[in-house]
């Protein structure tokens, strides 16, 4: 596919071709009259006076028909017969022939919040994503003739482009991943940015920011993916309190030992070793037993 890229086109400053017009409006409302013939001139000074009339509203009709005005971060493609003559950026009023088209295009920032979308994760569970994307018309030749309709180009390619992103990585980390859709949001909005960019740049388009908005399980399987992660939650609480009570328990016999607080044998230090680890990995509080007797 031919691939066009934007040129400046020639245009000329709006401001003196109205000092033109307003030179032709007054040759024709104070020149014209006095150049009237008489009713009984010769032909051909009626001829001659005919022929600067037409020519005059003519030149009007053509010097009023070229004005067009540019707004700031806008632009006109112009086009002669449907062949491309570049774009004019220059802001203001400005002037070409009337037979030349106009077409203007907004080289303003869009911003475009996507629907959410149902996909894949790289597990092949369902997910819900949604982004937010802000793009501009970078070259408006390759925005007018690459593609049909830039606009609608641009909202399918960001859910595309969603897609892809979305499949590369898991929803979470279960297994170490290094790079996860929830826990790795610049490394995923980064490689969304230049996918968007990648896949846009044939309309002439570029993508300033890019980010996920929305991420969730799908419904079907929302509640069983929480479970999950409550587990998960669980197992790592458990693990710490575990070794946080093995370091007091070891604290604890250390300290006995050192000040001949209490001289135990093995059974007793396993004993007592069993009991802490009770009292401090237990979720319900422990009722203590007061022992009156001997251990044997």
């Amino acid at each position: 596919m031919k691939t066009s890229r934007e040129t400046v086109a020639t245009s000329y400053n709006g401001y003196i071709m109205l000092i033109v017009l307003a030179a032709l409006l007054a040759f024709a409302a104070i020149a014209l009259p006095g150049m009237a013939p008489p009713s009984g001139a010769e032909k051909a000074a009626k001829l001659m006076f005919v022929g600067t009339l037409v020519v005059t509203v003519l030149a009007l009709c053509i010097v009023a028909a070229g004005f067009f005005m540019i707004q700031p971060n806008q632009a006109a493609v112009i086009t002669l017969f449907g062949e491309y003559r570049g774009s004019e950026r220059t802001e203001g009023l400005r002037w070409v022939w009337p037979w030349m088209m106009r077409n203007k295009i907004s080289a303003r920032a869009h911003n475009i919040h996507s629907e959410r979308v149902k996909i894949n994760d790289l597990r092949g569970n369902p997910i819900e994503i949604a982004c937010n994307v802000v793009w501009r018309v970078q070259d408006t030749a390759q925005a007018s003739f690459d593609v049909d309709d830039y606009k609608e180009f641009v909202n399918i390619q960001i859910e595309a482009g969603l897609r892809t992103v979305g499949s590369r990585h898991p929803y979470d980390d279960f297994e170490d991943e290094e790079v996860t859709l929830r826990g790795s949001a610049d490394v995923v909005n980064q490689e969304l940015l230049e996918e968007l960019n990648d896949r846009l740049k044939v309309g002439g388009v570029v993508v300033d920011e890019a980010g996920l908005t929305h991420l969730a399980y799908a419904s079907e399987i929302a509640s069983a993916m929480l479970k999950r992660q409550q587990a998960d939650a669980i197992i790592a609480a458990r693990k710490k309190i575990v070794l946080g009570a093995v370091g007091m328990v070891e604290d604890a016999l250390v300290k006995l030992s050192q000040d001949n607080i209490v001289d135990m044998d093995d059974e007793r230090r396993a004993t007592m070793v069993s009991n802490l680890m009770v009292v401090l990995c237990g979720e319900k509080d422990v009722t203590p037993v007061v022992n009156a007797g001997s251990l044997y």
